[in-house]
């Protein structure tokens, strides 16, 4: 009994300091590392309204720049319509290819890079450019930070889909305009990111780039740099990178 009083003392100083208790951090640790950009293994099952909400609601609470919040979020269910935005994959896929290395053609026609068609539902989030037009607080010198501040929604929601265990995949490859022009986008509106959703049957164990191929991830010490771009120093930090670098991986 003594013991666990001083573990709920523990847990209420950790809380009243801001810091998570073990659990907690490794709950996030493990969301952020297992997250995996899902191109496969889409179940047809639906998306209760009550989870895809609780998503949602993460995505509403990412960091935005003066408070501004310029996301939308359009929810794509229509079989038809997830056809005709595959469709401009194809498209903007076979737009791609010549700007791809020759050597590597060949692997990148083999690679799985969408599931619009096969997820239950896909997701488009957005960013309403003229939102924050009377408030220019943090835009007045980098008038980009709407878009970051929707990039972040867009991590949000990824990272609390991966902890309810739904599979999420970001199509890149489609020509914005045509896509602005088939789901209706205003002109001061932008499409940030379309988002493939929906349960899957696993995430893999690794990136499906980094599995087929495709590319590894950087090692982190090598990427650290001190006081000034490409600054030398911070050995100690690089030290502790190099030493975690064999942590599982996110993609």
């Amino acid at each position: 009994m003594l013991a666990r009083g001083y573990a709920m003392l523990a847990d209420q100083l950790k809380a009243a300091s801001g810091c998570f208790d073990i659990a907690a951090q490794d709950a996030v640790y493990r969301a952020i590392f297992t997250r995996r950009d899902v191109r496969s293994h889409f179940l047809p099952d639906p998306i209760d309204d009550d989870v895809l909400a609780r998503l949602l609601l993460a995505a509403h609470h990412a960091p935005s720049v003066g408070f501004m919040q310029p996301w939308n979020f359009i929810v794509i269910r229509d079989r038809e319509r997830r056809e005709r935005v595959r469709d401009l994959f194809f498209a903007a896929r076979q737009q791609e290819l010549p700007e791809i290395a020759e050597e590597r053609r060949e692997l990148y026609r083999k690679l799985k890079l969408e599931g619009i068609c096969e997820s239950p539902l896909n997701l488009v989030i957005t960013c309403d450019r003229s939102r924050s037009a009377n408030s220019p607080l943090g835009r007045w010198h980098n008038p980009e930070m709407d878009l970051f501040s929707t990039v972040c929604a867009v991590q949000n929601f990824w990272l609390a889909a991966r902890a309810e265990g739904i599979g999420v995949g970001w199509v890149s490859i489609l020509d914005r305009e045509a896509l602005k022009q088939l789901l209706g986008i205003p002109d001061h509106v932008v499409p940030v990111a379309y988002l493939c959703v929906g349960h899957v049957s696993e995430f893999a164990d690794k990136p499906d780039l980094e599995r087929h191929g495709w590319g590894c991830r950087l090692p982190l010490a090598e990427l650290i740099m001190s006081e000034v771009y490409a600054g030398q120093g911070e050995t100690a930090l690089r030290a502790a990178a190099a030493a975690i670098g064999g942590l599982p991986q996110a993609g």
